[in-house]
This record gives C-alpha cells, sequence and structure tokens, in this order.
C-alpha cells in the first residue's frame, strides 16, 4: 500500500487534475517516470536517486531500471545509472513522420511573436520560388502571399539565396536565359550585377532585397539545409520599410533569423536519421 500511495501522489503531481481511463496502464507511466528522472544535470542516479525523484520507493524503482537495463535502455555499473543512446529512437519514430511545415513552423512562429514580422519558406522550382510555408503577422501588405505563391527568383531575398546556392553551370545557364524586368524602380535588371550580388550572397551567406519585389518592402533571408548540407530552401522574414530600416534588418533580424534556421536545420537531420533507421545501440 505505501508503495501504491507514492506512486499515486506521483502520478497526480505529473499529469494534475487529469481523469483516467479504465485502460490506463499505470506500470507504464511509471517506467516512463523513471526514464524522465534522467536529465540536465543528472545524467548518472543511484537507486535511491530515482525513486526520490519519481515518488516511487525503492524496490519499485529498482524493478523498472532492471526490466529498462535489459531492454537497453539503461546501463548500469551496479551502483549508478544512466541512458543510453537506445532512448533516442524513441523520438525518431515521431520526427520521421514530420514535413517540413511540421518541423519549421514552431521556430518560425517564435522568431514572428519576437519581431512581429512575416516568416516564410520558399523551394527554387525553375526560374521562380515558390513559397511553401508561411507564417504571416497580422497586418496587411500590399502583396498577397500563400503557400503556393510564386515571385521571380531575382527579385526576392530567398531567391538569391537559392540562386547563390546553384553550381556555377547552373547559376551561370540561369543568368544567360533568365529576362531581369524592372519590378520597382530598384530592381536589379543588369546580369554582371546580378552576378555580383549572388556572389555576395553566397560569401555573406545570406541575401537580402530592398523594394525590389515591391515598393516598400524589404527582407532577408538565409539557407535551409538537407542531411548532406546542401542548400534546398530558404527561410526569410519580411518586413515594410517605413517600420524596418535595411540596417536594423541586418543588423538585428538576421541574428534571429540566423538561430531559427539552424534550430530548423538540426531537427531536418534527426528526421534524416530517423528516416535513414539509424541505430545507435
Amino acid at each position: 500500500m505505501p508503495e501504491r500511495a507514492a506512486d499515486a501522489a506521483a502520478g497526480e503531481v505529473e499529469g494534475g487534475n487529469r481523469r483516467i481511463h479504465s485502460d490506463y496502464i499505470q506500470s507504464l507511466e511509471r517506467g516512463l517516470a523513471v526514464l524522465r528522472a534522467f536529465g540536465p544535470g543528472r545524467s548518472e542516479l543511484t537507486l535511491s536517486d530515482v525513486a526520490r525523484i519519481t515518488g516511487l520507493t525503492r524496490a519499485a524503482a529498482r524493478r523498472f531500471l532492471l526490466t529498462l537495463v535489459v531492454l537497453g535502455y539503461v546501463t548500469t555499473d551496479n551502483r549508478l545509472f544512466s541512458l543510453s543512446p537506445r532512448v533516442l529512437e524513441l523520438g525518431y519514430s515521431y520526427l520521421s513522420g514530420l514535413g517540413l511545415t511540421e518541423i519549421a513552423v514552431p521556430h518560425m512562429e517564435e522568431l514572428v511573436a519576437s519581431v512581429q514580422e512575416s516568416s516564410s519558406i520558399a523551394v527554387l522550382d525553375g526560374d521562380d520560388i515558390v513559397y511553401v510555408v508561411r507564417v504571416p503577422t497580422k497586418r496587411i501588405m500590399t502583396v498577397s502571399i500563400t503557400v503556393g505563391t510564386r515571385f521571380p527568383a531575382y527579385s526576392t531575398s530567398m531567391g538569391r539565396v537559392l540562386l547563390a546556392a546553384l553550381c556555377p553551370e547552373d547559376q551561370q545557364a540561369y543568368l544567360e536565359r533568365v529576362e531581369l524586368q524592372a519590378l520597382t524602380p530598384r530592381t536589379v535588371t543588369s546580369r554582371s550585377r546580378l552576378a555580383g550580388v549572388l556572389a555576395e550572397t553566397r560569401d555573406q551567406g545570406y541575401g537580402v532585397v530592398d523594394q525590389e519585389l515591391e515598393d516598400g518592402l524589404r527582407s532577408i533571408a538565409v539557407p535551409i539545409l538537407d542531411a548532406r548540407a546542401k542548400t534546398f530552401a530558404a527561410v526569410n522574414v519580411s518586413a515594410h520599410a517605413s517600420r524596418v530600416s535595411l540596417d536594423e534588418l541586418q543588423n538585428k533580424y538576421l541574428v534571429q533569423l540566423i538561430e531559427t534556421a539552424e534550430k530548423i536545420n538540426a531537427d531536418l537531420r534527426s528526421v534524416s536519421m530517423a528516416a535513414g533507421r539509424v541505430r545507435l545501440h
């Protein structure tokens, strides 16, 4: 009875006022609680540590720990217990089912909430970019952008990031065939000048456009990488020139945009590992 009371108390702390279904398996909850006992600053725990953190009795904690040792999720030197790399498989099944949208949107939402400007992801399709993910702000802009919207790559920050990542042959072929139209008085329409802009974009690691797609619209973009560290998409922040200066876009927003891209890239690498069925034990 003391063990059951302690376990029930631990479950109530973790689950609050949840209603437990008749099919609820409390022993599974306890086993997961043992796994969650490990964490930052708690990579190695004694049996007493696990019992204290989970609220289980020492006898119950010992049974769960030894079961997890047999299953390969926990290792022990007979005094200290620690998680094994095999526990990563528990998350891989979830990650492998995620697409770019599901992975990117939570990170983009954090970015948009911070900068109060819209963020999008686009890929290169022929000579255009196509928007594949969009997290807008509530502000109304002249340009109506939704998933599936297409724009000429040369006049957008994401397009310049994607064009800059092309191999020299493909980039030269693009520059020779593309029709550079002046969408605004600021649009780059010189092939040689665009080639220079793309070289600068590649060297600095980001692309920026100042009112070349539409008057009053500025944007900055950075690459999104696949498992081979190759650019396959780009993520941006766009803002109205009346609210955000070019200097602020490059010196303030870029830092947060890079951090967002790094988080997306890290999650994509995890998904790639899961899809490849990488075994870590």
